[in-house]
């Protein structure tokens, strides 16, 4: 494999260095800072690499690890490539919704009293003031869709804390553009994204899993696979179902 080595893309002060190694059509963003172990992430939507390893860590022992992992960073590129993407919405009658993985469609009911959402069979019902811009509509229903979370996240955090041993400090419900999930070891906080509100609770369930199992191992390495395989032996089948999905026409995978 021919490489063209390492070239600076930015110092941003003594412990952080950023760096962009070429591997014939592949770009690597490798950052070196005080960490011990080496970590490989594939980004969506294009499958950018990025890698961020220890600062003593020489050049060619990084170059070697990224060829290592070759034939793994093109796999993850092209399950990110290929999975389908919702089309923008317009927040418009008879637009295709999601709500806990089941698809519903979207009537907008115009109305002078205070806006609210309702399921009713197949229908996502938005009672909302006449006039209001497709932004207030979009802006309404993410709130919904968040408060849904924040509603089933606490019985899943309570099931599941005695069985790995571990406690959450905190939880938090955002919109994030590169993750399902993510976890401070050291806080005991655990963040969700939004859109996991779309997705059957199945999966749900496997990202609270995922980001609690991090408290007893911060990495992606053997251990936390193991302790995944241990607690939730079905957890590739429910990944590879969420990432199977449609996902924001911006956006990504896991």
């Amino acid at each position: 494999m021919k490489s063209n080595g390492f070239s600076p893309s930015l110092n941003s002060n003594v412990t952080t260095e950023i760096l962009t190694m070429k591997l014939n059509e592949l770009d690597v963003e490798i950052i070196q800072k005080n960490i011990k172990n080496v970590h490989l992430s594939v980004y969506p939507p294009d499958g950018r690499v990025k890698v961020s390893a220890p600062s003593s860590m020489s050049q060619d022992t990084i170059r070697v690890f990224v060829i290592s992992k070759l034939g793994w960073i093109k796999k993850q590129q092209n399950k990110l490539r290929a999975q389908e993407r919702e089309a923008p919405r317009e927040y418009l009658d008879r637009e295709s919704h999601y709500v806990w993985g089941k698809r519903y469609l979207l009537k907008i009911q115009e109305t002078d009293a205070p806006s609210k959402i309702e399921l009713k069979h197949n229908k996502l019902v938005l009672s909302i003031r006449p006039g209001v811009a497709q932004e207030k509509k979009r802006d309404f229903l993410e709130a919904w869709y968040r408060e849904n979370l924040k509603q089933a996240i606490p019985a899943m955090i309570e099931k599941w804390q005695p069985r790995l041993g571990v406690r959450v400090n905190r939880f938090y419900v955002q919109r994030m553009k590169t993750k399902w999930g993510s976890c401070s070891f050291h806080s005991g906080n655990i963040r969700l994204n939004t859109e996991l509100a779309k997705k059957p609770l199945a999966c749900l369930e496997y990202i609270v899993v995922h980001e609690m199992t991090h408290l007893l191992e911060p990495t992606h390495n053997s251990r936390f696979v193991g302790l995944m395989d241990q607690f939730m032996p079905k957890w590739r089948f429910y990944r590879d179902e969420l990432n199977r999905l449609p996902v924001r026409h911006e956006e990504w995978g896991y």
